[in-house]
């Protein structure tokens, strides 16, 4: 019987703990009191931002407060302005379309394909009919669009890509790390993505002009030579005029314990992606009841979650699945939901946003769940967890 089988015990929200050199560096600040990242000339910020400039391959780097904040630092040192329509995936976290309607723009919501990314046929025919001039594009839960054709598309229409990289801090399309082929990449710290600071994030560029006016935007209160990946001082000229301070600055000792992390960032990527295989292993037998999101050619994500549709339950069946992996310890979300829930929200529920008909991304978010990927997980339970998986979606209708 079912109510025999075995229980996962291990929490899905356990993150790995942090390496002792970043609670060793995390003491050091504390033991200063120098958190403000302006409380010295080459404080913890300054280093990170310069060692995730060099990371990513960018010239520039602005460590922000959260991922949130990254965007909007973006948007607004691209010059969105109040009533400027702005793409974005029709499926992606509230942050991304939060962050545009904070900065006062109106989010065009585009539909998503199958497999996860946003659609460039109907991404084409937003831009055109919208006339925006910024997409917002979310490689949401770390699935890379064919960057190939958003490169076509932006130039065939004079548009400027900002990439949200929440989910996809390492993932790469033919070789070049995502948040590389626009604008700025914008990256999240906060404690469930690739780097945990609670809170946090980046923001990357090669622009020394975009970079010098997202700086003064973050509240450097005209210490902008103290940051550790940034422009010449003659960049600054305008932009310490011309934009406002958001206050939205990284302190010293979160940035303390992202540096550590960072270094062993490679490492952590590859145990991601080690352990997303087992599920995808155990569940791609049960096709076409269970269909995984295939990657593009070119793409390589980073397997720090798992996303998997049940095209044949109905409502009911998807709360019946969701009740038994419950049971089970298996902590799944559903992104079908009428209500939002936990992190969990659609494009439904975002009342910020005019309500757009997005019925193909409706069709696939309707059979949609998503499982988190601990590095607390060892091998052995994933291999567990994937048994599990496949044992309560064997029987599901195709």
């Amino acid at each position: 019987m079912k109510s025999e089988r075995p229980k996962f015990e291990k929490s899905f929200t356990q993150q790995s703990a942090l390496p002792a050199d970043a609670i060793e560096a995390a003491l050091q600040v504390l033991n200063g009191a120098r958190l403000h990242r302006y409380g010295d000339s080459h404080g913890a910020v300054a280093k990170l931002e310069r060692e995730f400039a060099d990371w990513q391959g960018a010239e520039y780097c602005l460590a922000c407060a959260s991922g949130g904040q990254a965007l909007q630092i973006a948007m607004r040192a691209q010059g969105v302005a109040h009533g400027d329509p702005v793409l974005t995936n029709g499926f992606t976290l509230a942050p991304v379309p939060g962050a545009i309607r904070a900065v006062g723009g109106d989010p065009v919501l585009a539909e998503i394909t199958d497999d996860l990314i946003i659609d460039c046929d109907d991404l084409a025919m937003k831009a055109r009919s919208s006339g925006a001039r910024v997409l917002a594009l979310s490689h949401m839960r770390g699935h890379v669009a064919n960057m190939d054709r958003i490169a076509e598309i932006c130039s065939e229409f004079g548009i400027t890509l900002i990439e949200d990289c929440a989910h996809t801090m390492g993932a790469t399309y033919r070789g070049r790390k995502s948040g590389n082929f626009g604008a700025a990449g914008c990256f999240s710290s906060q404690t469930y993505k690739h780097l945990n600071s609670g809170e946090g994030g980046f923001v990357t560029t090669d622009d020394p002009a975009f970079m010098a006016r997202a700086i003064i935007l973050s509240g450097s209160y005209m210490n902008f030579d103290r940051h550790g990946a940034a422009p010449d001082a003659s960049y600054f000229a305008d932009a310490k005029y011309d934009c406002p301070n958001m206050s939205a600055r990284m302190d010293n000792l979160r940035a303390a314990i992202l540096s550590p992390q960072l270094a062993e960032l490679d490492q952590a990527i590859e145990g991601w992606n080690a352990r997303c295989a087992i599920f995808e292993d155990a569940l791609a037998p049960l096709a076409p009841a269970v269909v995984l999101p295939q990657p593009i050619t070119g793409a390589v994500r980073v397997g720090s979650s798992l996303q998997f549709r049940t095209p044949g339950l109905s409502v009911e069946g998807c709360l019946d699945l969701l009740e038994r992996l419950g049971a089970r310890g298996v902590e799944v979300k559903w992104f079908g939901r009428d209500e939002p829930s936990g992190f969990t929200s659609s494009h439904h529920h975002w009342r910020y946003v005019d309500s757009q008909a997005l019925p193909e991304t409706d069709r696939i978010l309707s059979g949609l769940f998503d499982l988190r990927i601990p590095l607390s997980f060892s091998l052995e339970d994933c291999t567990v967890l994937g048994r599990i998986l496949a044992e309560e979606l064997s029987d599901i209708p195709s």
